[in-house]
């Protein structure tokens, strides 16, 4: 997949959202990745940020010579303009161009874009068909709706830092976006069911996406167990409640490896691999649950057995075994991985900046009509004069938008 298309409306490659057009007015991270992800399969993403104020992701993270890296995974696929919203040249572009557009994406705080004249009244009047996907922290509605907000407040009230973390410290937030890209997924999701709902019905409609959400419901049954129980669960580190052994367990050369029991018959390959069949004929093996209040004896046959031999040995019985192992891998060893690199999970694309690139591959394959990563993350407002001639728009026109600020 290596390579670079043009970035023009017009695709090489046929994806199977050839066609449709997205208008990406949003920044961190949600809103982009859900973009980014639209992009991958085929749409035309057209990524707007203001003249002075790019996406913050340009300057987030290392950089290369000055150049931003997160930038060229999260723009990839998005050809970039400039435009002011707030400007009326901007507003009347931005309108031109909703006429022409499948999809918006934005999440600035609920009241601004209708602070511009360019709410939902004003959008679906220029095109009826419009989606509009509004990804914010708290969601449209409601007493926090007008907060400020980020991924890191939604992993903190949903309940995921309350059981991340060992026992007696602190709860753990995330090192990454978890949040924001579990919202980036569903907002992905929310805009096909509404494009698909459009197809029957022939209207669009507002998508409404708090990041708040999506984290929420990949918890799992915390609510209804609490609803019916009263049970909150507790910080547990890598054990389980619902299985063991399950932990990490450190190698005689150093390294660390993640063991599953989640399958009765894996917890019992695993006992007889580390030489204690024994247990299994206790009676509290015979379920998960009962396991898992026996952790620390299970975990001591396990890591015992484990601490005496190296990681290569230790990988290579239990694939013997048939029993549930992974490596503990930094992004040295993903990188490298021959199971990734089958898959072509890190993939090499051409950047005209920084040349060869490896980054993350498209989210998933499709055996008919497969997506591609066609163009890395372009300069800020590299397209906009060709976007906007494309729209209609004369030389002249394009003169008087710049001289008013709005580009």
């Amino acid at each position: 997949m290596s390579g670079q298309a043009p970035p023009t409306s017009g695709h090489a490659e046929q994806g199977p959202l050839t066609g449709l057009r997205v208008l990406d007015l949003a920044t961190l991270f949600a809103g982009p990745l859900a973009a980014t992800m639209l992009g991958d399969f085929g749409a035309e993403v057209i990524k707007v940020e203001h003249p002075a104020k790019p996406d913050p992701s340009r300057g987030h993270g290392p950089s290369k010579d000055g150049i931003g890296l997160w930038w060229k995974l999260l723009g990839r696929n998005k050809r970039t303009i400039t435009l002011d919203l707030s400007k009326r040249g901007g507003r009347e572009t931005l309108l031109r161009l909703a006429a022409t557009t499948d999809v918006i994406i934005e999440n600035f705080r609920p009241g601004t874009l209708e602070k511009w004249d360019l709410g939902w009244e004003e959008l679906s009047a220029a095109n009826p068909r419009l989606v509009l996907a509004r990804v914010t922290a708290f969601g449209q509605f409601g007493p926090y709706a007008h907060r400020p907000g980020f991924g890191t407040l939604a992993e903190a009230m949903s309940g995921f830092a309350a059981i991340t973390g060992e026992p007696d410290t602190p709860p753990v937030l995330p090192p990454f976006g978890l949040a924001d890209s579990i919202a980036g997924l569903a907002t992905a999701y929310a805009v096909m069911t509404a494009l698909t709902a459009r197809d029957r019905t022939g209207a669009g409609q507002v998508v409404d996406m708090a990041i708040i959400e999506p984290i929420l419901t990949v918890l799992g049954p915390q609510p209804i167990w609490y609803d019916q129980l009263g049970h909150v669960q507790p910080r547990t580190g890598n054990r389980s409640a619902n299985n063991a052994p399950r932990n990490t367990y450190r190698t005689a050369d150093g390294s660390w490896v993640a063991v599953s029991t989640s399958a009765q018959s894996i917890a019992e390959r695993v006992m007889r691999l580390v030489g204690r069949p024994e247990l299994i004929d206790e009676p509290w093996f015979a379920t998960g649950a009962d396991r898992a209040l026996h952790t620390d004896v299970l975990d001591e046959a396990v890591g015992a057995w484990i601490a005496l031999r190296t990681r290569a040995e230790v990988l290579a019985a239990f694939e013997k075994a048939e029993a549930a192992v992974a490596p503990i891998q930094d992004v040295r060893e993903v990188m490298t991985d021959p199971q990734y690199a089958a898959l072509d999970t890190i993939t090499t694309i051409d950047d005209p900046d920084l040349g060869p690139l490896r980054m993350q591959n498209i989210l998933f394959r499709l055996s008919a009509t497969p997506g591609a990563i066609r163009w890395t993350g372009r300069p800020h407002g590299a397209d906009t004069e060709l976007v906007l001639a494309e729209l209609g728009l004369t030389g002249p026109e394009i003169d008087a938008l710049r001289a008013e600020g709005a580009l």
